[in-house]
């Protein structure tokens, strides 16, 4: 523990806070300032020579800054002659640019995978990624945790009987089938249409959820469009109470009007992504903790344990 220290950005130092907490560790002191005209200037006042360095950063809101930031905080540390440096992104942003989608467009998701490459970051872990395959992306390791264990034994003590798991696309089934398996309960599909980014239509759903309290689970919520459309389409059909789960709560535009107005009881998120003040002021919205989540992978990856545990 002594060549362990833990550093963080300005995107979620709540969460940096909780982290180092549950490893009894303090905060590494970096100073992270800005030139009158926007450039961000890091200053790193701990001797990070030949230690073991963990950079906590979600690259959340505002988008950009918060990537540039743990650029310059990698680049920082390798010219400080760390011995290896680790990226832990609770929330990996670009995530969802992960193919060509039409001609002549960028795959962004491989971009920021190669950018923290070529910054000096040795290994990264992420958590709920949107596509798993983007590890590949990666010529390091990349752990790859899920927000499951956390969630999991929040929805068993809360919900009981007459559970049915709803993915709100064709692309979260094999995710919803997996809860649905471990919650011994049922299975639902939201079938969905999109006509342009972020905006979704939902058009059926898959599933006889009649009377049946329902959870939709995603990996993030963003504008909260496909979330409220599937929630709407299974009020229709029937279900008795329609409550949702999801890792990020990216909760963008006009997402905290349209979760007010829908048909949805409660949304349970993770503190992988701060909560907006618009969001944090919302009743429908619970946050749950994945510190010690992330707290234990980061020991264990310090140590050289295995992490196969926490990815179930």
């Amino acid at each position: 523990m002594d060549n362990l220290r833990i550093f963080a950005g300005n995107s979620n130092p709540k969460l940096a806070e909780n982290i180092c907490a549950y490893l009894d560790l303090p905060l590494g002191e970096a100073k992270v300032k800005r030139f009158s005209d926007g450039e961000i200037q890091i200053e790193i006042n701990d001797n990070v020579r030949a230690k073991d360095i963990f950079v906590i950063q979600s690259t959340c809101h505002p988008v950009n800054d918060n990537l540039v930031e743990l650029l310059l905080l990698i680049d920082a540390f390798k010219r400080a002659s760390a011995k290896r440096i680790t990226a832990v992104l609770p929330y990996y942003g670009y995530a969802r640019q992960d193919k060509k989608v039409a001609p002549r467009v960028p795959i962004s998701a491989k971009l920021v995978a190669d950018l923290l490459t070529v910054a000096g970051a040795k290994r990264v872990i992420t958590m709920d990624l949107h596509a798993g395959q983007i590890q590949g992306f990666f010529d390091i390791p990349v752990d790859n945790l899920f927000a499951a264990p956390v969630t999991i034994r929040y929805i068993r003590e809360k919900f009981k009987d007459d559970l049915i798991i709803v993915s709100p696309d064709a692309g979260g089934v094999e995710r919803a089938r997996a809860f649905a398996k471990r919650l011994e309960a049922g299975l639902a599909i939201v079938d969905k249409r999109r006509n342009a980014p972020n905006e979704a239509k939902a058009m059926a759903v898959i599933g006889d959820v009649s009377g049946k309290v329902v959870l939709i689970l995603d990996d993030m919520v963003d504008t909260a469009g496909t979330l409220t459309e599937a929630a709407d389409a299974l009020a229709r059909k029937g279900a008795r109470e329609v409550h949702a789960c999801a890792s990020h709560a990216v909760l963008s535009g006009p997402a905290v009007d349209r979760i007010n107005g829908s048909a949805i009881k409660t949304l349970v998120v993770t503190d992988t992504v701060p909560l907006n003040p618009k969001a944090a002021g919302c009743d429908k919205i619970e946050v749950l903790s994945i510190a010690e989540l992330v707290g234990e992978a980061i020991i264990r990856s310090h140590r050289g344990d295995s992490v196969t545990s926490l990815f179930v």
